[in-house]
């Protein structure tokens, strides 16, 4: 066959053309027409910072050649094909043109960067058309999970994975899950997912299957997907309701999850329903009967029982008799004492303590009751009126004070009433908290007792002599003493005496010698000019001072008479006629004796003349 082949004849060859201008300058038009046709067939035109398809057409360790229909072929580093353990001669794979030709004249390509373009894309286009999209979940984070869609990290928060919510999401680490792109957030490089709305979807025809057959009294059974301190919200097959704390049990919880617990099965009813804004209201004791309908008939006004408060307010508390039946302790109930105290100071929560039915009503499923008819009441013991006879004393605490007296508490339960004018003989007393505070111990005498009405009237100065008595003997009407100015008004002052006792002077009598008036603070000598016992009350004045030797002398036609008590016995200041400072006597003193015996032989001397 060769040598047929080398016995044929050659073409004539045209050295003309070949020596023509130049290479390839002996084209006519057509063949060049033609030429370049068949070039444009074999070579694709590529664009920089675009995405194409090339064929693999070697593959080395390190390397994989690719064709994509370029001049010249692009080489991939083999690490960006580790998705392709599989991957053979003649596959066809997507690329990223980052340079045509590069400083050696190479063409460069990435496919790790096509593939983030193309995810993108993808992520776009499934957001647009509502593709649901077949996820890889990787791993857990913060409120979530991290998914996988087309090779870009998604982010499916754990309020976005189902209906219920999700405790515990480590489940669903290394699962595939159906999902649709919720959000895109280019500047972020963000992707956020649901799987939630797809469960959604699955259900709204259920749900609306539910509310179209929903009426009140309907029993249903659901879970309970959340719970709050106020109820747990139930599922009740695409649905959710309320279950309120005070529609889970007859009696008293503090929170649902003393009875309830999350994931529960349970059987509720349909309470009501709002349909305009798809609010379901449901209760779980109503499946049961009242307590109070079951309440034993011994139970009546008087009878004793037996409970756990269950709640302390500050006008009572409430007594648990049993779940769902419980009792009102008014504070008022608690103590014979009149003085309402806090009910925390006599009971806690949870303490078991037993009380006496007051009031009941069975229709109405009310009870007060009171713990103090347990005890004896002070006021009707027999021994009452001789412990708290007419005069007998007795010590108390303070409990409240009045404009008109206090209120001392002798035990638990007997209060007296001591009159702002029965606290001083001496002190004019305007307010008692001029005298005592509350809470302060006092000493008191029994003035008045009315078991009947449940008064008892005491008196504190009662506790020592009236000293009015004695005052008589020595404040006598024209007597000079030494006072002290301690407060003045527009018509009268009032002034500080011996013995503690005040006496008043009208602002006119306050003139002294040169004419001006005396101030609050200056001590001087005055006159009694009235001496009212009953009322107790000395009237005095220091202008007329002067005229005290003249009653001195009229005072020296009558014997002198001794105070009548310990604390009358004490001297009086009184003033002499040349105005020298008073001098102090006592009974004591000698001298004092011997003049006092002097002026009653003068006096008897007049008398026999």
């Amino acid at each position: 066959m060769s040598k047929e082949k080398q016995n044929q004849p050659l073409p004539d060859f045209d050295w003309d053309k070949a020596a023509d201008k130049g290479f390839g300058t002996g084209y006519s038009v057509a063949d060049r027409d033609r030429l370049e046709q068949m070039y444009e067939t074999t070579i694709s035109p590529v664009q920089e910072k675009e995405v194409v398809k090339g064929i693999v057409v070697g593959i080395t360790d390190r390397e994989v050649i690719l064709n994509i229909g370029f001049k010249s072929d692009g080489i991939v580093s083999s690490n960006e094909f580790r998705d392709l353990p599989g991957m053979k001669i003649g596959d066809e794979v997507e690329v990223y043109v980052e340079n045509q030709e590069d400083a050696q004249g190479q063409l460069v390509l990435s496919r790790k960067k096509a593939k983030v373009i193309t995810a993108w894309d993808n992520i776009q286009k499934s957001f647009d058309e509502d593709v649901v999209i077949d996820a890889n979940v990787k791993r857990r984070t913060k409120g979530g999970l991290i998914v996988d869609i087309f090779g870009i990290e998604a982010f499916l928060p754990g309020s976005q994975i189902d209906v219920k919510p999700i405790r515990d999401f480590d489940i669903f680490v290394g699962k595939r899950m159906e999902v649709k792109v919720v959000k895109i957030n280019y500047a972020n490089d963000n992707v956020v997912v649901s799987h939630k709305i797809l469960i959604e979807k699955d259900l709204e025809a259920q749900r609306q299957q539910i509310l179209n057959n929903l009426e009140k009294g309907q029993v249903l059974e659901g879970v309970i997907k959340n719970m709050t301190n106020f109820g747990v919200f139930i599922d009740l097959g695409g649905v959710d309701g309320l279950l309120h704390i005070t529609d889970i049990s007859w009696g008293r919880i503090n929170h649902p999850s003393d009875l309830l617990a999350l994931d529960q099965k349970l059987n509720v009813v349909v309470l009501d329903f709002d349909e305009e804004k798809k609010r379901i209201s449901l209760g779980l004791k109503q499946l049961q009967s009242h307590p109070w309908d079951s309440l034993a008939e011994e139970i009546q006004v008087g009878s004793k029982v037996t409970g756990r408060i269950v709640n302390v307010a500050d006008y009572g508390a409430f007594l648990e008799i049993k779940p769902g039946v419980e009792g009102l302790i008014h504070v008022s109930e608690m103590s014979w004492s009149q003085h309402l105290r806090n009910p925390q100071e006599f009971m806690n929560v949870n303490d078991e303590i037993s009380a006496v039915v007051l009031t009941l009503d069975r229709n109405e499923r009310k009870m007060s009751l009171g713990i103090k008819q347990l005890t004896e009441d002070p006021w009707t013991q027999a021994s009452l009126k001789e412990k708290y006879a007419i005069g007998t004393r007795h010590k108390g605490v303070v409990r409240n004070l009045t404009n008109f007296g206090l209120f001392i508490e002798l035990e638990e339960g007997i209060d007296g009433l001591v009159h702002v004018s029965d606290l001083s003989w001496t002190k004019k007393i305007k307010h008692p908290s001029d005298f005592v505070k509350v809470s302060d111990e006092l000493e008191v005498v029994v003035l008045e007792l009315d078991a009947d009405n449940r008064r008892l009237a005491l008196g504190h100065k009662q506790l020592e002599e009236n000293p009015w008595d004695t005052f008589e003997s020595i404040f006598e009407v024209g007597s000079v003493h030494k006072s002290t100015i301690v407060a003045k008004g527009d018509k009268f002052a009032t002034l500080e005496l011996p013995y503690g006792i005040e006496g008043v002077a009208a602002i006119k009598n306050l003139t002294k010698e040169d004419g001006t008036f005396a101030e609050v603070g200056e001590s001087l000598d005055f006159t009694v000019l009235e001496f009212l016992k009953d009322e107790k009350k000395i009237v005095l004045t220091h202008s007329k001072v002067k005229a005290a030797p003249a009653s001195e002398e009229k005072k020296e036609d009558r014997p002198a008479k001794a105070p009548s008590t310990p604390k009358a016995a004490a001297t009086t200041e009184t003033s002499s006629s040349s105005g020298k400072d008073a001098e102090k006597s006592t009974f004591g003193d000698l001298s004092v004796l011997s003049a006092l015996k002097e002026q009653m032989e003068e006096s008897e001397k007049k008398g026999k003349k």
